[in-house]
């Protein structure tokens, strides 16, 4: 899997939702974006990273993420190791439990993410397709290749 730098322009772009939050106005974005809080493995320094929401079960309060730069994010291998220490969506806080989708539900996650957005679905796909290092094109078959190399990992409520 390619392993990309983004330019500056585009991480200062990408925290914009960060300063939303800081701002105490994380309810603007509803529930597009949500603001992990997590403690580093080593470290134990505690960490803000902002997720985009690819889905949502109402029913069981899951929220569905995408690790988009893959197994080796640094957020990723926090809540793996059991790092997690809060959600922030909307006017939500909680601590949250993780499970890891199977690769058949986490494509059905992100076929209904794709439909949702599917007037931006080129340009999701091109940078899909980016981060990956291979052309993905929305295909189900390119949906399973790429959950498997980008996981989804869905948060809940621990109460």
């Amino acid at each position: 899997m390619a392993v990309h730098t983004l330019p500056r322009w585009t991480t200062r772009l990408l925290a914009v939702p960060a300063y939303v939050y800081e701002c105490n106005a994380g309810w603007l974005l509803g529930h597009r974006f949500l603001r992990l809080t997590h403690e580093g493995r080593r470290s134990g320094r505690v960490y803000r990273t902002m997720l985009e929401v690819v889905g949502e079960d109402r029913a069981t309060g899951e929220v569905f993420v995408m690790a988009g730069l893959g197994r080796s994010a640094q957020w990723y291998q926090n809540v793996r190791a059991g790092h997690a220490l809060e959600i922030a969506i909307g006017r939500e806080r909680f601590r949250p439990l993780y499970r890891e989708p199977d690769p058949a539900e986490a494509a059905d996650v992100l076929a209904g993410y794709e439909q949702r957005n599917r007037l931006i679905a080129p340009l999701v796909r091109l940078v899909l397709s980016w981060l990956v290092g291979w052309r993905y094109d929305g295909s189900p078959a390119g949906r399973q290749r790429l959950v498997v190399e980008l996981p989804l990992v869905a948060f809940r409520p621990s109460t």
